[in-house]
């Protein structure tokens, strides 16, 4: 009875069965993760100060520091860009999807991000542990002058978040809303009935 149909043998499983059983494991830790919004946000600036003493104190891994500042730069703009670029539409004249009144007049759509904030937050914090574990090893440790890069990425954040505001003041849109009004209704003046 050794045919294709014994089940008394043991299965072993492959390797592409266990990696999508973590990657199903990974995706429910992340979507259990989704709600806690001040919690993961303080978890990565923790490990962003990790990060920031561990350079430090090492004195070491500029350019890992570099691209990650640039990494994380970039992820930003995107956070703070709206999906469908009112500029780019109006080049094109393209009416897919919501697009951001351009006029007083014009009806209010929301403001839908181009890299949503969870999204942004995972990114964040992936892009700080994978430069954290690059300060492990002496590899990446390139000898350079860092102030150089310093006054670099100064000049490339000013530069970028200059553009970005001009085009917030242009296409008039704010990328932060907290929440939806509450209104307060008429106080009654009458007495309650005892």
């Amino acid at each position: 009875m050794n045919g294709p149909s014994d089940s008394a043998s043991p299965s072993v499983p492959t390797a592409p069965s266990l990696w999508t059983r973590l990657q199903m494991r990974y995706q429910k830790v992340l979507d259990d993760l989704v709600p806690y919004k001040i919690p993961r946000w303080c978890v990565s600036i923790g490990l962003m100060v990790l990060y920031g003493v561990r350079v430090m104190l090492l004195q070491g891994w500029y350019i890992i520091t570099y691209a990650l500042a640039i990494y994380l730069l970039n992820l930003l703009i995107a956070f703070l860009s709206p999906k469908f670029d009112p500029a780019l539409q109006e080049e094109t004249e393209i009416e897919d999807g919501p697009q951001l009144p351009t006029r007083a007049n014009e009806e209010f759509k929301p403001f839908i991000r181009r890299l949503p904030e969870f999204k942004f937050w995972h990114s964040m914090t992936r892009a700080v542990l994978i430069a954290l574990f690059c300060t492990l090893f002496s590899v990446f440790d390139i000898p350079v002058f860092w102030p150089i890069l310093v006054l670099y990425f100064i000049i490339l954040f000013s530069i970028t978040m200059k553009r970005q505001i001009m085009h917030m003041i242009r296409y008039r849109y704010i990328p932060f809303t907290y929440g939806k009004r509450r209104y307060k209704g008429k106080e009654d003046g009458a007495t309650s009935l005892q």
